[in-house]
């Protein structure tokens, strides 16, 4: 195959006529060793030091999801790396954040946008929002030999369902276990600290504004209690990537808009360290 490749110049009717609408499907028929799950790992004794990202948060409101992460990545007790990306367009509709090994994590995303442009390509129609949650279900459960080996990687998944007209939030473990989260998730290592805070701060009825300063707040508490999770970095200018998902499509909130919810999330706990208080009934 690979000598007549080279003879005429042209790829092989097999890898121009896929037989599946799913590119894993067809990567694991022609090219297996390129899936992550199938490369082999060296002989290692003791944990391996590999740099990990925490930490992912999302909320819904009626116009849609908010998703949001810090940009601290830790390796032991060191900070790795003080402004990596956690959050990535899926597609037009959808995002995907992720905690866990770093590098794996990154190649799963871009391996899941290139699962769901393959799909809309050979199909002329997006995947619906649960068909793309259970492709990535799919990919993480292949990662399984990897995680078992302590390079685990736990997205967290959003995105507007257009059937339904809202947003919606899946959250996974390391087989690819997938449970819908109602109102807002959290998954990390400041994931604990952080579905406290959104416990007490989410409504039913936020705004879009609101949503967006909520997952500030819950990153601010997450980071105050977890040395792996990067707060808001007022000298550094170093602010989380916070996501919009509605029925127009997904959107990045700028740098500016950032900067405006972090400051005055800052400035309101200069007055409150721990933050807004809940109402006790």
């Amino acid at each position: 195959m690979e000598a007549n490749t080279r003879s005429t110049g042209r790829l092989p009717a097999a890898f121009l006529t896929p037989g599946s609408s799913s590119f894993m499907d067809f990567l694991s028929e022609h090219a297996p060793e390129q899936l992550p799950g199938n490369r082999p790992l060296p002989p290692v004794k003791g944990a391996v030091e590999a740099p990990h990202g925490t930490t992912i948060v999302a909320v819904t409101f009626p116009g849609g999801v908010v998703l949001a992460g810090d940009r601290r990545a830790t390796m032991g007790n060191m900070i790795a790396q003080r402004d990596i990306e956690k959050v990535f367009p899926a597609d037009e509709y959808s995002a995907v954040g992720i905690a866990g090994t770093a590098g794996l994590a990154v190649e799963m995303v871009r391996l899941f946008q290139l699962e769901l442009e393959h799909f809309e390509k050979v199909e002329g129609t997006q995947l619906s929002l649960e068909g793309k949650a259970n492709r990535l279900s799919t990919m993480i459960r292949g990662n399984l030999g990897m995680a078992m080996q302590g390079l685990a990687v736990i997205p967290l998944f959003a995105g507007y369902d257009v059937d339904r007209d809202r947003g919606r939030i899946f959250s996974y473990d390391v087989t690819g276990g997938r449970s819908e989260e109602q109102g807002f998730a959290a998954v990390g290592s400041g994931s604990v600290f952080a579905r406290g805070s959104l416990k007490k701060l989410h409504r039913d009825d936020l705004s879009e504004q609101q949503a967006a300063t909520v997952v500030v707040q819950a990153l601010y508490d997450a980071a105050d209690d977890d040395s792996a999770t990067g707060g808001p970095d007022l000298v550094r200018r170093i602010y989380p990537v916070v996501t919009v998902i509605t029925e127009d499509g997904f959107r990045r909130l700028t740098e500016e808009e950032v900067a405006e919810i972090a400051r005055s999330v800052h400035d309101g706990r200069l007055q409150s360290p721990n933050g807004p208080q809940a109402p006790v009934l």
